[in-house]
């Protein structure tokens, strides 16, 4: 109660300042007034008896100071006026001010700015019901932690486990939309019917898929993405119901998802089609295709599950033993599935980006120790008139509060503005399956980070100017205003400030240099073929080419078309991936005439024409290329690449060889070559044993092509698509790209590049506030010095000696600062060990070019001063004294 009575009180002072004074002059007139009567009744004289009064109240104004203390009043008055004179204080000081502000706005908009995207990223909670109950589900092996399902075991999972309250499936694919002008490349995700209700979604118009809406013998229906709709059907509100063709099938709109609806695994699909197994994969279990995902039921732990999928998995390898062999399950949460291949980039900008505002703090808390020593006068005579420590403390707190809150302020909304550049920098193939990040902006949690920054900052400012309050007695303080000296606490403390500022800057320096060496390496990593001039693109058939010999037939229409344009000098067809593209699908095999008791080998799978290789530029080891008279009436071959000869044919020759599929009906293949390896899975990744069949052999209607030009092969690219469709009006060309920057845009190549600019953006202003706060340092202590520096010359001292003397001081806190920073450099190389390629995190020649760039910039940053000193006139800095 007493708390709540002294809260209106302030509150009642703050909002009826006049009735409150009047208040107080009353009381305090009435006290005086019976002072008065009774001196009067005493016998004095009416003047006589008021000044004695006064004298005993001691002063009406004191009286009323302590008054409001007593009361309270004087909170919320002193708030103000130390507002005002700090307003005034950094207004006299504006070099100061602009520059701590400026200083503070930078490490604030760069803290924040990354923080917004990790919060999408790894923090903001999924935009589902309840997601921390959500998982991904996957089969297990070896060499691949998080597999996709066969149709076969999913079926079983769901029916066997008891730890799912649901469990769907999803895949993404391609497909073609009917439309007058002829049919059109569209991106759609497969799902199972409860996929919207795993994930506590529900459609805003129409009805969510029902329970056999992904049976075989169901109509086929589909639900619309919010972008589909309004961007292909002109947001159309009957358009529930109506019948559309993808993939040349009748297929019914059955709804329409919200606008904020995103799923990161399928990207940006424009329909949601209803999976109804009705391909030769969905009826084998040794064909991996779909990704799972499930709802934990409630009270069942995240390791329940993991044990429970684990022994389907283990049951289902003994039930068959030629499609489950070796193969496990495995479960991960949903979060880390959509956002953890992204958390060591982002903990790496993270950190990058908190150093610099740990160097960017130091630098201000520089600054106001500096200030805080030319203030001792201030603090002695204000000590000496009566103020309290609690009294100054709070004015200097005051003035800290204020340079914080306009840094971060002003952070805060340099931040908004990188964040949209930061967001235009990604392309538009990576945003793709980003969702989370494109409505990335400042939100509550951002600006929580912005507001502790602001605190932090704010306390650590407070600290100089306070800490000499209650460091130091008022005599001290007087007589070292007096001497006009200003001490040498900033020589002593600012020292250990540069040192940390340089150590951080060298660990950000050095990080910058490992991924910047690291990014060159990947760039120049050898692909295994010639990207230069080099054209690719997907085609999709129309289903209506139901056997081989009509989609082989129109392959060959195709390359005949596109070889006959003017630049073309080849053309290569793969069945599914492109290099670089992953490793996509796998084949399960084993050695003939080799003893083979189950075990699980598996390699990735391409299907090629006979002159992709050539196309590509891929060098033939050994053995011959493929014929295009081997089709599937004729024997099964198969070239392979050096990773598959090194683990299978060591010092063996490979080619007549055979090796064999697992599975009924499954026939020999014989080795006909060997290739050099290409690079088919991301640039950081090592490359697998591959296996290279005849696509005569293996056809398929969807695939990709590879056209080498003696041209600009994206000028071509016109041309291509007009030539493809002249074949048939129904193939469908999509895309397009030149094989080099597929290279330059690939994943891989675009996390290292993003993280090396962006740690090389911190490095670069962390060298600059380095180098600033050294120079800060060594020109304060020639300030300080020119008495002794004065003397030395007067003695004698030649000009070289003085700068030696500047030089070596100058030289020690750089010393210190890089070899404090080699250490922490090392071990944050090591944190980010998996953002580094081909490069060692101590690695010499990269940590001996940092330290020399940043041994460079201090001595530039020292010869300033060091000059100044020289020129030091023995008579003036005598005189001064």
């Amino acid at each position: 109660m007493r708390f709540v009575k002294i809260t209106q009180l302030r509150l009642r002072s703050l909002f009826s300042r006049r009735r409150v004074e009047e208040e107080l002059d009353e009381e305090l007139q009435y006290h005086l007034d019976r002072q008065i009567d009774e001196y009067v009744t005493a016998g004095m004289s009416r003047a006589e008896a008021r000044s004695a009064a006064l004298r005993e109240i001691a002063g009406l104004t004191q009286r009323k100071e302590e008054c409001r203390d007593m009361r309270g009043f004087n909170f919320i008055d002193n708030l103000l006026r130390d507002f005002r004179y700090a307003v005034r204080q950094l207004h006299k000081n504006l070099g100061f001010t602009f520059t701590a502000v400026f200083v503070l706005a930078l490490g604030t908009c760069a803290s924040v700015s990354i923080f917004a995207f990790v919060d999408a990223a790894l923090i903001k909670p999924l935009p589902y019901r309840d997601p921390a109950r959500l998982v991904g589900v996957y089969e297990h092996l070896d060499w691949c932690p998080y597999c996709n399902l066969s149709y076969p075991d999913y079926v079983d999972w769901k029916q066997r486990n008891v730890v799912f309250s649901s469990f769907d499936i999803y895949q993404s694919n391609g497909a073609a939309l009917g439309t007058a002008a002829g049919p059109q490349p569209v991106r759609m995700a497969r799902v199972s019917d409860g996929f919207l209700r795993t994930l506590g979604v529900a459609p805003v118009l129409g009805r969510d898929f029902v329970p056999g809406d992904d049976m075989p013998s169901a109509p086929r229906t589909a639900m619309l993405t919010y972008a589909a709709w309004q961007g292909r059907f002109g947001g159309k509100a009957d358009i529930v119901g109506q019948a559309i063709r993808l993939d040349d099938n009748p297929v019914t709109i059955i709804a329409v998802l919200p606008r904020e609806f995103q799923f990161a695994p399928v990207g940006r699909p424009d329909f949601l089609l209803a999976y109804q197994p009705t391909s030769e994969c969905d009826k084998r279990r040794s064909c991996h295709g779909l990704y799972g995902i499930a709802r934990l039921k409630d009270g069942v732990s995240f390791h329940a599950a993991l044990s429970n999928v684990s022994a389907i998995a283990a049951a289902l390898q003994k039930e068959y033993p030629e499609s489950n062999n070796g193969q496990g399950g495995t479960i991960e949460w949903l979060t880390e599935v959509i956002g953890g291949n992204y958390r060591p980039l982002l903990l790496v900008l993270l950190g990058g980006a908190g150093l610099l505002l740990l160097i960017a703090s130091v630098n201000v808390a520089g600054l106001q120790l500096v200030r805080s020593e030319s203030r001792g006068r201030e603090i002695a005579v204000r000590t000496a008139l009566g103020a309290s420590s609690g009294r100054l403390i709070g004015q200097f707190l005051t003035e800290a509060v204020v340079i914080a809150a306009a840094g971060s302020l002003l952070g805060v909304l340099a931040a908004h503005w990188m964040i949209l550049v930061l967001k235009g920098l990604i392309s538009e193939k990576i945003m793709a399956f980003l969702p989370f990040w494109i409505d990335l902006g400042v939100n509550r949690r951002v600006l929580a980070v912005a507001a502790a920054i602001a605190v932090a900052a704010a306390a650590l400012l407070a600290m100089p100017s306070s800490g000499r309050v209650w460091t130091s007695h008022l005599q001290a303080r007087l007589s070292e205003a007096s001497r006009g000296s200003a001490g040498t606490t900033w020589r002593r403390v600012g020292s250990r400030l540069v040192v940390l500022e340089l150590a951080t800057a060298m660990v950000l320096l050095a990080g910058a240099g490992l991924l910047g060496k690291s990014l060159y390496i990947l760039l120049r990593v050898s692909v295994g073929f010639q990207p230069e001039r080099l054209l690719t693109l997907d085609v999709a058939l129309p289903t209506s080419f139901k056997t081989d010999s009509q989609t082989i037939g129109a392959t060959r229409e195709i390359d005949r078309a596109i070889g006959a344009l003017p630049g073309v000098r080849s053309v290569g067809l793969v069945g599914l991936g492109l290099p670089l593209q992953g490793n996509g699908n796998t084949t399960w095999f084993h050695i003939l005439g080799r003893p083979w008791h189950g075990e699980h080998e598996e390699a990735p799978q391409r299907d090629i024409g006979t002159t992709y290789f050539q196309t590509l530029g891929a060098k033939l080891i050994a053995g011959r290329y493929f014929d295009a008279s081997e089709d599937s009436s004729k024997p099964l071959v198969t070239i392979v690449n050096q990773s598959f000869v090194r683990k299978y044919f060591p010092n063996q020759d490979p080619v007549g060889g055979q090796i064999a599929g697992v599975g009924p009906g499954a026939k020999p293949m014989q080795i006909v070559g060997v290739v050099e390896n290409i690079r088919e899975g991301p640039l950081d990744a090592d490359i697998p044993p591959v296996v290279y069949v005849p696509f005569t052999q293996n056809a398929d209607t969807y695939f990709s092509l590879a056209i080498r030009t003696s041209r600009d092969e994206r000028s071509l690219l016109p041309a291509v698509h007009s030539a493809i469709r002249q074949v048939d009006r129904d193939i469908v060309p999509i895309g397009g790209a030149a094989m080099t920057d597929l290279i330059e845009d690939s994943q891989s190549a675009y996390v290292h590049r993003s993280v090396a600019w962006l740690v090389g953006g911190f490095a670069a202003l962390a060298l600059l506030l380095g180098v600033v706060g050294l120079y800060g340092v060594i020109a304060y202590s020639v300030s300080q010095r020119s008495r002794e520096i004065g003397i030395r010359m007067a003695l004698g001292a030649q000009t070289g000696s003085v700068y030696r003397l500047i030089l070596r001081e100058a030289g020690w806190l750089t010393a210190v600062g890089i070899a404090i920073g080699i250490g922490g450099a090392v071990g944050a190389a090591t944190l980010m060990r998996d953002l580094l390629f081909g490069v060692r995190t101590w690695d010499l020649a990269t940590l001996a070019c940092v330290a020399a760039l940043l041994g460079a910039a201090s001595l530039a940053a020292s010869l300033l001063p060091a000059r100044r000193a020289a020129a030091v006139n023995p008579v003036d800095a005598l005189r001064a004294e």
